[in-house]
């Protein structure tokens, strides 16, 4: 395998064949004459051809020469952008914060705490990856996130894990359904309901499940939805029941379009936090955004 082009070289190079002069090169790079030549020659020897023909006092780039400009140019242009944004990197406030987040934190837990953390961080570029934490767990394995904030994974060594709060899963019906009636839950009618439930692939499913296996109920009627406002939307037409955490609707229970009632005498609790790779130093922009998620998830909790 070929070595790389030293960039210089690669930099005397393409002054060179900018310029024309030997002179005027080694006073724009603040070199001497020999330096620069030696430059060349080390690139010629590199590549295996002559660059440049003298006319003179004049260098001229040979058709080897043309063809390695063209290359030289843009691999020099890619160096000052790499440099230009490691140096804003260093600036207070410059970074890029990478968040993976379900999509229930993207709708109730991030904007508030976006909205302030942008107060201290204006010139920090944001990415959000919605998904939940498996797939977000795979994200931050392949390093194309930072932070996620989802439930709790099941064991993971290589992943630390911030708690924010607990939350607990209820039914959740419309008001005019029988249990809202009646302001009790029918344990003979749990397993003929229709139910609306968010993805099967979620944490929160699979949590569904074990819960009323051990209390000996099969949900038999299901409608799988990933969209948080739709599953509520069916369930005020009153085509379903739901099982959702009540801080999910807030503005439903408030407003009374919705009503929740507990699963039963055990209760179903989910872990929020944040996860990241164990270890890791985290910077000031993530250690900042962690607290606001800590401050938002006082008011969820």
């Amino acid at each position: 395998m070929s070595q790389p082009l030293d960039s210089r070289q690669l930099r005397a190079f393409a002054a060179l064949a900018r310029t024309g002069s030997f002179t005027v090169t080694a006073h724009e790079l603040h070199l001497t004459q020999s330096a620069i030549s030696h430059a060349l020659k080390g690139l010629e020897a590199d590549v295996g051809c002559r660059l440049f023909d003298r006319l003179g006092k004049k260098a001229v780039l040979t058709q080897a020469g043309e063809q390695l400009l063209a290359h030289a140019e843009k691999i020099l242009a890619e160096m000052e952008v790499a440099r230009a944004e490691l140096g804003r990197l260093g600036k207070w406030g410059s970074s890029r914060l990478r968040i993976g987040a379900s999509t229930t934190a993207c709708q109730h837990v991030l904007p508030g705490v976006l909205r302030e953390f942008k107060e201290s961080f204006p010139q920090c570029a944001i990415s959000i990856e919605p998904g939940d934490t498996p797939e977000m767990i795979t994200a931050l394995q392949a390093h194309r996130i930072d932070l996620a904030v989802n439930l709790e994974p099941h064991r993971n060594d290589r992943l630390d894990f911030r708690p924010l709060f607990t939350d607990e899963l209820v039914f959740v019906v419309s008001p005019l359904h029988p249990w809202a009636k009646a302001k009790k839950v029918v344990r003979d009618q749990i397993a003929r309901q229709q139910y609306i439930l968010y993805g099967k692939g979620s944490y929160t499913f699979a949590m569904i499940e074990q819960y009323f296996r051990k209390e000996e109920i099969v949900l038999h009627s299901l409608l799988e939805l990933g969209n948080m406002e739709a599953i509520k939307e069916l369930v005020k037409l009153g085509l379903g029941v739901s099982i959702l955490a009540p801080w999910t609707a807030r503005k439903e229970l408030e407003e009374g379009s919705l009503v929740t009632l507990p699963l039963g005498q055990r209760k179903l609790k989910r872990r929020w936090g944040v996860l990241h790779w164990q270890g890791r130093r985290l910077s000031l922009a993530e250690e900042t955004f962690i607290g606001l998620c800590e401050s938002v998830a006082e008011r969820l909790g």
